[in-house]
């Protein structure tokens, strides 16, 4: 089992940067796939970035290539995700999950597991 908490969210500037962290509790965090969701209230929870459990493949949504970055250190138990030149489209709840999946299928929500509280991203224009 693995617990996940979320912090980093605010409200930020379009143009503007944000780091999200994502703090898992659990002795087998390095086994697991982790992901970057969000969802906007009356959408569909939608993928943003993933990285493989190995930290050897990432993925990421089109609208946010070359703008946003996931990483993890395994050793702290923490996943990030760097978030540059934001635009008010990116605003959202952000969540991080984890999945025992790998590669293309942590695009997908269903093959997530655990699931943070989720921290709010505001971008104003």
């Amino acid at each position: 089992q693995v617990h996940l908490v979320e912090s980093g969210g605010g409200l930020v500037q379009a143009g503007g940067s944000l780091s999200l962290s994502c703090a898992a509790s659990g002795r087998t965090f390095s086994s697991y796939g982790m992901g970057w969701f969000r969802q906007v209230p009356g959408k569909e929870r939608e993928f943003v970035a993933a990285m493989n459990w190995s930290g050897d493949n990432t993925y990421y949504t089109d609208s946010v290539k070359g703008r946003f970055t996931i990483s993890r250190d395994n050793a702290k138990n923490m996943v990030y995700l760097q978030m540059n030149s934001l635009n008010p489209e990116d605003t959202a709840v952000y969540y991080c999950a984890a999945s025992t999946f790998r590669y293309s299928a942590l695009l997908y929500p269903q093959n997530y597991a655990h699931w943070g509280q989720g921290t709010q991203v505001t971008v104003s224009s």
